[in-house]
């Protein structure tokens, strides 16, 4: 064999062996690539929202509802079942778009273990629902700008599109700045937490955040009571993302309920009930015994 035949042998099995690896990283990526209409511009695969945060106690009266519907031989056991939300068959048949945006620093922070005072934390999990006012991509690329003024800095943990799309912004275990001067009024009473003295409290601290896309008829508007409304969709992802934490249903608030002095009122014309029926369909409280058999 001559080195011209030879050098033409390895030629063309090194191109063979690029091509393979070529189709094998082409066929990964499509995989791995999620469909984002144009208003996630700029966000990039996400990953699943992780099931193991927002973990928190099922209240009393909760408990009491699903143990009345299960019998209980002894009522002395009742103080030993605990119970957990559980995802159902219709949560893992519903599958939405994902994507990640990532998020400035200076618009997040890390979550506080004691207040401003010195005072150790314990405030349970508190999802707060919002609304972006403007298009998603508004949004994002505001969360993307650096913001070195305390008032003017903001984010959400994740953002819902009008197309159902789940944009991950700020990780689970941060503290995302969503809601501003707020409190919660719960079953424990008015919870709110002030972790910097030079700004008034607020639910930031122990909360989720999520946010809706504004539909498009509202975009910009201010002084509205009411606009057309979110699609089927936003409500299916939203009861989805929800579904895999253990907040209970009592613990899920709006920005409008927390919200103190400043006059904000989203999400507007949101429907609870159309939320919850959705949410009950993609997760049940299940019971289990922890007393031992002797």
């Amino acid at each position: 064999m001559t080195f011209r035949d030879w050098a033409s042998r390895v030629t063309l099995i090194f191109f063979m062996f690029a091509t393979l690896i070529s189709v094998v990283f082409m066929s990964r990526s499509r995989q791995i690539q999620v469909h984002s209409n144009a208003s996630t511009s700029g966000a990039t695969v996400g990953s699943q929202y992780p099931q193991a945060q927002l973990q928190s106690v099922i209240t009393t009266e909760e408990k009491k509802r699903t143990l009345s519907k299960a019998p209980v031989n002894n009522q002395n056991q009742i103080s030993q079942i605990n119970t957990q939300y559980a995802t159902t068959a219709a949560f893992s048949q519903y599958k939405p778009n994902l994507a990640r945006a990532e998020v400035d620093p200076s618009n997040y922070g890390e979550r506080y273990t004691k207040d401003a005072n010195g005072v150790p934390l314990n405030n349970q999990p508190l999802i707060v629902l919002h609304e972006t006012s403007n298009s998603a991509s508004s949004a994002v690329n505001f969360f993307q700008t650096p913001h070195d003024d305390e008032d003017v800095q903001a984010s959400y943990h994740a953002l819902i599109t009008t197309d159902g799309t789940v944009i991950y912004l700020v990780p689970p275990d941060k503290r995302a700045f969503g809601a501003g001067n707020s409190a919660f009024k719960g079953v424990n009473g008015i919870e709110t937490v002030q972790t910097n003295p030079q700004l008034p409290p607020s639910v930031n601290n122990f909360a989720y955040n999520v946010s809706l896309e504004t539909p498009r008829d509202a975009w910009g508007k201010t002084n509205i009571e009411e606009h057309s409304g979110y699609t089927e969709v936003q409500y299916d992802s939203l009861a989805w993302l929800i579904a895999q934490s253990q907040v209970s249903d009592e613990r899920i608030t709006t920005h409008r309920a927390v919200d103190i002095a400043n006059g904000k009122v989203d999400p507007l014309s949101f429907d609870f009930d159309r939320f919850f029926n959705k949410l009950h369909s993609f997760r049940e409280l299940k019971t289990f015994n922890n007393v031992k058999k002797s």
